[in-house]
């Protein structure tokens, strides 16, 4: 599956700390683009792993996690305004 994860954090005294956790879970599965928004394919195992560690650290009254999937990239046109930064354009 292919995975847009987008998440946004309440701001107040653990804010910093679960920003960290959460970005930290997020770029072990899938592809920092911007901010908070991260990309990628994954088995529906490691959709669900990503999920369960996600939920130890997200705050339910507090912040929001926002998971879009698709069953592959090709069925989504992706259009940049702005400052083109395309990290999975990339090759190692």
């Amino acid at each position: 599956m292919y995975i847009i994860l987008i998440y946004d954090i309440c701001t107040d005294e653990n804010s910093a700390n679960v920003h960290r956790k959460v970005f930290s879970i997020c770029k072990k599965y899938l592809t920092h683009i911007q901010k908070s928004v991260f990309e990628g394919n994954l088995t529906k195992l490691k959709i669900t792993e990503l999920e369960l560690e996600l939920k130890k650290h997200i705050r339910k009254d507090m912040d929001s996690v926002i998971i879009f999937q698709s069953r592959d990239e090709k069925w989504l046109k992706k259009k940049f305004l702005g400052k083109v930064d395309d990290a999975t354009s990339r090759f190692i």
